[in-house]
């Protein structure tokens, strides 16, 4: 069952699944919500409370408006069901808009991320982290004693590397 969030500023359709949902809920509540909004508005927002696994319904067959994500400023989609979280997230790079999933728990920073304006100071602290860099290693090369990259070594530390390698050299190949 589908069901209109009220009190949400006129740019943002919100929608609360539970139980069954069907190609009809979404034809009949949905889609109009939708496309009312985008009469008055060029960009649109959705929100989407998933509490239901969708019992019933082939995923093929239904419509939760991210076909309409083209027309969207932002979609935020509060819900605890673990495929839907990792599907929304793998596939985010697809959607146009910004799209952030949020647990059932931050409901309402969801709600306040998915009504903040562009650049306040709401939208700004409950922006995502940016992604952690990966820092790559980077090996450098040996440097000799003595070369321009480091500084000379002392007369015994140099002599004692040469025997060291003399040592395994003769170790490892004793005609020498």
């Amino acid at each position: 069952m589908l069901e209109l969030i009220e009190g949400l500023p006129k740019n943002v359709v919100g929608i609360v699944a539970t139980g069954r949902v069907t190609m009809r809920d979404c034809q009949q509540v949905l889609v109009p919500a939708i496309k009312s909004s985008r009469k008055r508005h060029d960009k649109i927002r959705l929100y989407y409370e998933l509490n239901s696994r969708f019992p019933g319904s082939a995923w093929d067959d239904l419509d939760l408006g991210l076909d309409h994500a083209a027309c969207c400023e932002r979609v935020a989609i509060v819900t605890d069901i673990g495929w839907v979280r990792l599907t929304v997230k793998a596939l985010r790079f697809l959607i146009p808009c910004k799209i952030r999933v949020f647990p059932t728990i931050q409901a309402e920073e969801g709600r306040a991320w998915i009504t903040a304006r562009p650049g306040s100071r709401a939208d700004l602290e409950l922006s995502e982290p940016a992604p952690p860099r990966l820092l790559r290693r980077v090996r450098r090369p040996p440097v000799a004693c003595g070369s321009a990259a480091r500084p000379p070594c002392s007369a015994a530390a140099a002599a004692s590397a040469s025997e060291r390698r003399r040592s395994r050299d003769s170790a490892v190949n004793p005609h020498r």
